[in-house]
């Protein structure tokens, strides 16, 4: 009869570092992923991006009563606010409100309105932004934009309460630019 070999039994592996870490639960790491998100989802609303919803009717039609919008909050630390810019700022009568306009004016402009036509240092502003519809005739003295200051109006101008009617506003108001929609959504997407 053939030599048959039997094998022996090996003795089990010593248990090294790796292998004798237990896995963690499968709770324990939802929480800890709930966490994480949690924690980056406030860096990212406290300190970039802000959530916003759109109250009243003074921008339209590129913004409608009740639309949602994010602010960026940080923009302005890298760059100048420009004109064209839609900012968010607390109201200089009443802190606890806060509005959102377009800036016209930035500190130094000469800015004047005759019959609704805005001019800023003496020329008249293309305003395709601004429909017929939504335009008036209101007329208004000039101004010179004061240092760190800014002439905001509404898109909707026959239906806005803006620098026509409370003066420029510091620069120290205001907190954001709004730069992206998000609902309804079919106005998702950058706003101009």
């Amino acid at each position: 009869m053939p030599d048959v070999q039997i094998p022996q039994p090996q003795p089990p592996p010593l248990a090294t570092k790796e292998s004798s870490v237990r896995p963690l639960p499968v709770m324990a790491v939802w929480a800890r992923d709930l966490l994480v998100s949690i924690a980056i989802s406030a860096f990212i609303i406290i300190f970039l991006y802000q959530p916003v919803k759109v109250e009243g009717t003074s921008m339209m039609p590129g913004l409608e009563d009740q639309e949602r919008i994010f602010v960026n909050k940080f923009v302005y630390r890298w760059e100048p606010i420009q004109r064209g810019d839609i900012v968010v700022f607390r109201y200089p009568r009443d802190t606890s409100k806060s509005y959102i306009k377009r800036v016209i004016g930035v500190a130094g402009d000469r800015i004047r309105i005759e019959n609704g036509q805005v001019f800023v240092n003496g020329e008249a502003l293309d305003e395709e932004y601004v429909p017929s519809d939504y335009a008036d005739a209101r007329s208004y003295g000039e101004v010179v934009v004061p240092p760190n200051s800014f002439f905001v109006l509404g898109d909707h101008r026959t239906m806005s309460n803006d620098s026509r009617d409370f003066g420029t506003v510091n620069e120290r108001y205001i907190y954001g630019k709004a730069v992206f929609g998000y609902w309804p959504m079919d106005k998702l997407g950058r706003l101009r």
